[in-house]
């Protein structure tokens, strides 16, 4: 029997912006119903083609919370091996940029985890958490744990 391990056959870019709230000393945290399961994770998503990255998570932000923002900076790009959670034969690379809000916040934000309406498929909120208690258990996907980390040490 071989017990090589299976590599993954092709790469996933995603994207995501960690959006800060200088009045409320919070970096903005998405929590997600995906496959029926409830994730903690930095907004965001997955890079189409003809698209450049920060340019997904401008789209991303229009999408998922009818937000204008614009990139301020790049933050951090994964820089270790990342299988992808969901899909095996994927090879996950993650690319995080700082950005801030472009005129008033339009959308809802949560006062808790996991304040879900419906609970169903991809259903996500969006909560503010203050820059101090910011930690890598409160995400779940390894690449958001290692950012976290570095946030944690930045304030």
């Amino acid at each position: 029997m071989d017990n090589t391990p299976t590599l993954p056959s092709r790469f996933n870019v995603r994207a995501y912006f960690i959006l800060f709230n200088e009045s409320q000393d919070a970096v903005l945290v998405s929590d997600e119903l995906i496959f029926g399961n409830a994730y903690t994770k930095f907004p965001g998503g997955g890079v189409d083609f003809g698209e450049g990255p920060a340019q997904t998570v401008v789209r991303e932000a229009m999408e998922e919370m009818k937000q204008p923002i614009e990139v301020t900076g790049h933050f951090y790009t994964t820089d270790f091996y990342l299988p992808s959670f969901f899909h095996p034969a994927d090879q996950i690379i993650s690319i995080y940029y700082t950005a801030r809000m472009i005129g008033e916040q339009q959308f809802t934000d949560a006062h808790i985890a996991f304040d879900f309406k419906q609970r169903i498929y991809n259903e996500e909120s969006f909560r503010w958490v203050k820059l101090s208690s910011i930690r890598e258990d409160i995400f779940h996907f390894a690449a958001d744990k290692r950012v976290a980390a570095m946030l944690a040490e930045m304030f």
